[in-house]
């Protein structure tokens, strides 16, 4: 029985015992969900449903709590229910109950968590979206792996999710990267607003060796902007593929201003009254769409401002059928949070579509100093150079497991220790150890049973409870746009599992006979297995059978 199904039986009784005393139904909150109390003694489940409809039936919240226990004792399942305090109550579950969520997880397999509620939606999903001006940043690396898995966790719960890279490739940064390129190959110093770093000598003899005319040529330019942005944009797609991240789109900003996109918005606006005319320049009104002021999207020189590509891009992506915009935007870019939602309003959308999420900055620490100097780069650290320090798997959990609200902190020498410390390691050993598990019950013949009422230890039904809560988890990180939240749990899955296995013995010893519970206890490591399994894909991590 899942946490859900559990609230589901909770609702349904709630509801009898209020249609039996005659009292509103609607007194009853739209949410009747259990939890599990942090203290086991307490119970399997806790639900506060009597204490918050109490008040509004008109009547003590102890007497609702008495009268939902006695109905929930007859229900199947329920082994007992306890009031507690001033009216919470305390619920124990049938071991056969409890257990059957075992042949659940087996029987649904690698669709275990998995859900259909945003079915309905087709989600644009862009985020890293680095300027094609040198590699992958730190900032870069944190939402290739916390986009790419949010991306995962909403297409488990049912949503159609497109990957989308939205390539940076006009304005004036990719005019100075094209100057500190040639600067390169000239065999001088970088421009004073330019690039530097040893990518930029490396991708300026590329250009030269792919193009030895054209240092002096009248296209000298246009040749490094069109073949070192490639070599740029190149390079950083394999680093994104390396790393576990592909894109279904890659959008050129440029595309938009070269097909007129960003004239006909522009046209639009004008029309609908949504663009006014101030001191020769023209502004979108978005502080009317809640905004803190109004912004420029023509200048006075007749040059678009960034947010005209900006409403171009929103309007592309509405066209072509997406109902949900997210944007993964750098700590530098909070504006951004309203002025997209203006752009919306201004289109007459709802500002609802766009949402726009916030990530903070990361910092590497090796043996205790901060890590500030990439060999490469020069003034940043890479994605490359985390990926090699520590690997792909590490790398991805560290940056997905914390909120990407704060500022995180990554210790190089803890995700290189094969230890309990290290958060990965941690999980993908539990892992491990249940496939080699599976191995040796294979060698002494030891199938899983199906005689899951048997699982009465304190451990087992830990085990099982914590294995129960991982759709609900899923079905939170997706709609909070968290998956940390997924790696936070694994963490807790592992716990449970470790103390079960060093209270309960899985395997028949010397040549004793195999019995129904150790059949059951193999279904039930059978059962967690998958739940790593499906938790780490979630995450892009692999799920290793041994370490």
């Amino acid at each position: 029985m899942t946490p859900d199904v559990l609230a589901d039986l909770v609702r349904t009784a709630a509801l009898a015992v209020l249609d039996a005393r005659g009292l509103d139904p609607a007194a009853l909150p739209a949410d009747t969900g259990v939890e599990r109390p942090r203290n086991p003694e307490h119970g399997d489940y806790a639900t506060n449903v009597a204490l918050r409809t109490a008040k509004k039936a008109g009547v003590a919240p102890r007497d609702l709590a008495g009268w939902l226990a006695e109905e929930l004792a007859k229900a199947p399942g329920i082994a007992s229910a306890e009031i507690a305090g001033p009216g919470f109550l305390n619920l124990r579950l049938a071991a056969d109950a409890q257990g059957a969520l075992v042949g659940e997880v087996l029987a649904a397999g690698a669709g275990y968590g998995n859900g259909d509620e945003y079915s309905a939606r087709n989600v644009n999903l862009e985020f890293v979206s680095a300027n094609p001006t040198g590699p992958l940043h730190l900032g870069g690396t944190r939402w290739a792996a916390v986009g790419d898995a949010l991306g995962r966790v909403l297409s488990a719960r049912g949503a159609k999710v497109t990957r989308e890279y939205y390539f940076n490739d006009a304005g004036a940064q990719i005019d100075r990267f094209v100057s500190s390129l040639v600067a390169a190959a000239k065999g001088e110093p970088a421009p004073e607003d330019g690039y530097g770093g040893a990518y930029i000598a490396e991708i300026a003899g590329r250009v030269v060796a792919a193009e030895p005319t054209a240092l002096g040529s009248p296209e000298q330019d246009e040749i490094f902007r069109r073949v070192g942005v490639g070599f740029m944009f190149s390079e950083i797609k394999q680093d994104l593929h390396d790393f576990g991240t592909d894109f279904d789109v890659w959008f050129h900003e440029n595309s938009l201003h070269e097909s007129g996109a960003v004239d006909g918005v522009v046209a639009q606006l004008k029309d609908s009254g949504a663009l006014y005319e101030a001191d020769g320049a023209w502004w979108l009104r978005s502080k009317d769409y809640g905004d803190d002021k109004d912004r420029v999207v023509i200048k006075s020189d007749g040059r678009p401002a960034y947010i005209a590509g900006d409403l171009a891009y929103l309007r592309d992506k509405r066209a072509r059928g997406f109902d949900l915009c997210i944007y993964m935007l750098g700590a530098d870019h909070h504006g951004y949070v309203a002025r997209l939602k203006a752009a919306a309003a201004a289109f007459g959308d709802d500002p609802a579509v766009v949402e726009v999420l916030i990530g903070q900055l990361v910092n590497l620490v090796k043996d205790g100093q901060p890590v500030r100097m990439s060999k490469r780069a020069g003034n940043v650290v890479t994605m490359n150079d985390l990926v090699e320090t520590v690997g792909v798997d590490a790398a991805r959990y560290s940056l997905i497991r914390s909120s990407v609200d704060s500022s995180l902190d990554i210790d190089l020498d803890l995700l290189v220790k094969r230890s309990n410390d290290n958060p990965v390691f941690y999980v993908q050993y539990a892992h491990a150890r249940l496939s080699s598990l599976a191995r040796n019950a294979a060698d002494v013949g030891l199938t899983p049973g199906t005689g899951y009422g048997l699982l009465e230890h304190p451990r087992e039904g830990d085990l099982i409870r914590t294995i129960g809560e991982f759709p609900d988890v899923v079905r939170s990180a997706a709609e909070l746009r968290e998956p940390h939240r997924v790696a936070r749990y694994l963490e807790s899955l592992a716990s449970a599992y470790h103390k079960f296995y060093d209270s309960c013995r899985v395997l028949p010893m010397g040549d004793e006979e195999i019995t129904e519970l150790h059949r059951a206890r193999l279904g039930l490591c059978v059962a967690a297995r998958q739940v790593f399994g499906n938790g780490l894909a979630l995450l892009g991590v692999s799920a290793p059978e041994r370490m």
